[in-house]
């Protein structure tokens, strides 16, 4: 399920040297978000306020970090039709995104409509993704599961940070996607890429737009991500620099299942927090037990360029 995370973050802010474990030992990665009872996220928790359940099973943390860590992101723009009269508010809400992230994170850009389109490959160069954020021609239909699919592989391919995750920003329901529904949702189990969608479905369909939104938030629970679906257009911009805010505020956690074996078996899973004050914790749901989805540890490369 999870990318391998760089044990060098262990030593990041004690200043000691992080442990090393065997080349075998192999690490499942959560990366939850804390809130108090006023919806306001909660940054300042050490190891022991979490507990980690894996099919029931109380699980042992070995790797525990709180740090803005850069991320590897996509942005994923509905390019449709449809998007046309909306287009300048997504893209300030795009573009205010990528400025309020961590500056050490690298971004594509992908417009999809009947078809995806990568306008900019990963960088850290803030003009470059100005200009492929930029689009004028609005046409076509939805294909919001090709661009899913295509986005998916190519962060596992390219990405050079070990947190990576997507920015879905879509008016309505995939209507011209060959990729089926049930191969997103395997992906979403076996990738560490944690997905938050913006659902501009205000005045859609019905059932059209209930379908959307059923979509976008299995999506996002089984990544550990979440969808948000502004009132109207005008606050998408606000929506998109909440979501950075909450990336950059996110605890990681890692434990070595007690059930090592790979036999591709869904394993469902819980995080609990524990504090003075009631707290509400949002982290993936579970994972697939496949040699994609639980990476062996080793360390990381240090996000400079």
């Amino acid at each position: 399920m999870m990318a391998s995370l760089g044990l060098l973050l262990l030593a990041g802010q004690t200043g000691r040297q992080a442990p090393v474990f065997p080349s075998e030992v192999r690490l499942v990665l959560l990366h939850p978000t804390v809130r108090n009872s006023q919806g306001e996220l909660v940054t300042g928790l050490d190891r022991g306020a979490f507990k980690v359940y894996e099919n029931g099973r109380l699980q042992p943390i070995t790797l525990f970090h709180r740090d803005d860590v850069p991320v590897s992101l996509g942005i994923l723009i509905d390019n449709s039709g449809s998007m046309g009269r909306l287009r300048a508010k997504v893209e300030a809400a795009a573009l205010t995104f990528a400025r309020a992230s961590n500056p050490q994170d690298e971004m594509f850009v992908l417009n999809f409509a009947d078809k995806p389109s990568l306008d900019v490959p990963l960088t850290t160069d803030p003009r470059a993704l100005e200009a492929g954020i930029a689009r004028l021609d609005s046409i076509g239909g939805t294909a919001m599961r090709d661009a899913l699919d295509f986005a998916e592989a190519y962060l596992n391919e390219h990405a050079r940070r070990d947190r990576k995750a997507l920015l879905l920003i879509t008016d309505g329901n995939d209507n011209a996607s060959v990729t089926p529904a049930d191969r997103v949702r395997k992906l979403a189990e076996r990738s560490d890429i944690v997905v938050y969608a913006i659902g501009l479905l205000a005045g859609g369909e019905g059932s059209k737009a209930k379908r959307a939104h059923d979509e976008l938030d299995e999506l996002a629970e089984r990544t550990g991500g979440f969808a948000h679906y502004p009132p109207s257009v005008d606050e998408v911009e606000a929506a998109a620099l909440g979501i950075a805010h909450q990336i950059r505020c996110q605890y990681t956690l890692g434990y070595t299942p007690s059930n090592p074996a790979l036999d591709g078996s869904y394993r469902r899973l819980r995080v609990e927090v524990s504090a003075s004050e009631h707290l509400s914790v949002r982290a993936r749901s579970g994972y697939r037990a496949t040699p994609e989805g639980v990476a062996k540890a080793q360390p990381e490369r240090d996000g400079r360029e």
